[in-house]
């Protein structure tokens, strides 16, 4: 018998394959505290899912896109490099960023995306 437990945060997934045991887990795990069964997974923070006869299939799309959108750069055009192939990296004589959290949000959701 095999039961998996996926937290993040505040949302779990439970699974395995004796969905009795699933099933008196759930119950258990509502007895101890406030909680609500969803059914089927279908989205986990970032990632949506899909399940068929031959498997579970995961996609980030929609995150990559609301992530694309929030910075404001949906409609961007791709590049092939970032940067000049020859840029020369000089001291910077720009300001400080007078709110940094915008920036450190965006760098914590695109750690999120590579890692999940």
């Amino acid at each position: 018998m095999e039961k998996l437990i996926l937290v993040y945060l505040c949302d779990l997934i439970v699974t395995g394959n004796d969905t009795n045991a699933i099933r008196q887990f759930k119950a258990y795990l509502s007895d101890c505290f406030h909680m609500k069964d969803l059914g089927v997974l279908k989205y986990f923070p970032g990632v949506e899912v899909a399940s068929s006869p031959e498997g579970f299939f995961l996609c980030q799309r929609k995150y990559a896109v609301d992530i694309i959108n929030k910075v404001g750069l949906l409609g961007a055009k791709p590049v092939r490099l970032p940067i000049d192939q020859n840029h020369r990296l000089a001291l910077s004589t720009s300001h400080f960023l007078v709110d940094p959290e915008p920036y450190r949000r965006l760098v914590g959701r695109l750690i999120y995306l590579c890692f999940t």
